[in-house]
Order: structure tokens, then C-alpha cells, then sequence
């Protein structure tokens, strides 16, 4: 009988030991694909792209002539069909080059916010996503953007604009697991008041300054409320604009947030593991 018992105890043991073995196994977490994000160089304008594991994400393709260097960015990257394309306002220096990009890669969907123009640059999105196939869905607060890979969340505009352009910018926070990324677009300090007033989580370890770096944009209060580690401002060398304005660049010293500027590093590539984001300059991709 006692060596029943002590078999017993043994297997017993044995049992518990490969439960508890195979409940820390179940509970690690999964290798995490990494994902990329491109401030494209394209000079005096903006250009942004998310590469996952399932998506290709545009965010804007910079002015008129410069969807070429877009489109060749892309490709140097293998990539050969877009799954969202975001135009996060009607202004050229941000639009202007969608429409060789839509012309160039099959896209699946597109957003922009509910604001009509009269240029013909927008016309020329406008027909572009036409020939695409696809109907344009409505850039706004609220809005999530399907992914399988990320968080990709729409938080502004969170009313409508005004007769200023830039009011109406889609504002998109990216989420990867402990990293995240905040898209402004030419957002204005109406919008970064908006977005403070809802109460919502506005950090993020990437910052992707509004407006070029215009003094418009980049309050205080939001600088402190996003905290961000970096700041990407997308600017053209020498910009007629005297773009970014010294009075953003003291603001984000003031704040120790590092500085990426396309118009000195080029193109800026962030990769995130979900935890580190290591940032280098693609020399590789410079407008022609």
C-alpha cells in the first residue's frame, strides 16, 4: 500500500508540473511581426507609409509631380498593391501626388474627410479614385480603419472644419502593441484643442508634426499631452515657408522630444518590434 500511495503522489507530481509547464507556455506572448513607418522625402509637402505584415497604408502622396518619387518609393519596397490610402485633406502639397499613385497600384480603399474643393488638384484625386473603382469613406473622429496587424484609429476631425483647409485634417493614431504613432497631418491648434477636450489617450512614441512645423500647429498643452520620445517634420530644404518655425523647434526642445527632419535625413524609416522603434535614414529614398 505505501508504494501505491507513493506512486500515486509521484504521477500526481508529474501531472502538475506539465500543467503549470504548459499554462506559462500558453501565456507567453507570440513573436510580434514588426511594422515600419516611412516619413517619405518629398520635399516641401507630406507623404507618410505604414508597411505590416497584411497592410500597405499611405497616408497622403505629397504635391503635384512628386506621385512619381511616391510611386517609386513604394516599389523600391516591394510593394504592389495598397490596401488604404489616406488623403487627410484637400491641400496639394498632401494630394497632389495621389493620383499617380492610385493610377499606379491597385488600392482597396480609400478615406478622406467630407470637404469639397474646387482645384483642379483635388479634381484630379477625385477622378483618380474614380477610375480606382472604389467610393471614398468619410475620414472622421470615431472612424477605425481595418487591420489585422495594428490599431489604426481615425481621432480627428472631431467636427467639422472651417473655411481654413487644415481644420478639416484626418488626424490617425497607429497602436503596435506598446508603440504608437500620431499622424497630424496640417492639423491646426483648433484641432489639438478638440482633441484635448475629448479626454482621449493622445500619447505616442512618434509624433508626426502638423504642418510642416508651422507655428499653427504644436501647442504646449499638446506637445505635453501626446509626449512624445520624436518628432518627424516632413519640410522641403530651404522652404519658401521658413518651415519648421523656430518657435515649434524651441517648443520641442523645451520638451527633449528628438527631432527627424525629412529635409536633413531623408527619408525616416521607424521599425517597431511592438516595444523598441529603432529609427534610420533611408538614403535610398530621395525624390530624383
Amino acid at each position: 500500500m505505501k508504494w501505491g500511495a507513493t506512486l500515486l503522489l509521484v504521477l500526481g507530481l508529474i501531472v502538475v508540473f506539465y500543467m503549470t509547464r504548459d499554462e506559462k507556455q500558453s501565456n507567453q506572448t507570440a513573436p510580434t511581426s514588426e511594422v515600419i513607418v516611412y516619413g517619405f522625402d518629398v520635399g516641401q509637402g507630406d507623404s507618410t507609409f505604414i508597411q505590416t505584415k497584411t497592410e500597405t497604408i499611405l497616408i497622403d502622396g505629397g504635391n503635384n509631380g512628386k506621385g512619381d518619387d511616391v510611386v517609386r518609393y513604394l516599389k523600391t519596397l516591394g510593394v504592389t498593391r495598397l490596401t488604404t490610402v489616406i488623403a487627410t485633406h484637400p491641400d496639394a502639397d498632401h494630394i497632389g501626388g495621389l493620383d499617380t499613385v492610385l493610377d499606379a497600384f491597385e488600392v482597396e480603399q480609400v478615406y478622406a474627410p467630407r470637404v469639397n474643393h474646387t482645384t483642379e488638384t483635388y479634381r484630379d484625386f477625385l477622378l483618380a479614385v474614380k477610375r480606382e473603382g472604389v467610393t471614398i469613406k468619410t475620414a472622421k473622429s470615431g472612424v477605425t480603419i481595418p487591420s489585422q496587424s495594428v490599431d489604426l484609429a481615425i481621432l480627428a476631425p472631431v467636427q467639422d472644419g472651417t473655411s481654413d483647409l487644415n481644420s478639416w485634417s484626418a488626424v490617425v493614431r497607429l497602436s503596435h502593441v506598446d508603440n504608437t504613432f500620431l499622424f497630424m497631418g496640417d492639423a491646426p491648434i483648433r484641432t489639438e484643442q478638440d482633441l484635448l477636450a475629448t479626454g482621449i489617450d493622445l500619447t505616442a512614441d512618434v509624433l508626426k508634426i502638423g504642418h510642416h512645423g508651422a507655428d499653427t500647429s504644436s501647442s504646449i498643452p499638446f506637445l505635453q499631452a501626446v509626449h512624445p520620445t520624436r518628432a518627424l517634420i516632413s519640410v522641403g530644404e530651404g522652404n519658401a515657408y521658413r518651415h519648421p518655425r523656430p518657435t515649434v523647434m524651441n517648443a520641442l526642445a523645451a520638451e527633449s522630444i528628438t527631432v527627424d527632419r525629412t529635409d536633413r535625413m531623408g527619408t525616416v524609416q521607424y521599425t517597431s518590434n511592438g516595444t523598441i522603434i529603432e529609427v534610420k535614414s533611408r538614403t535610398d529614398l530621395r525624390p530624383e
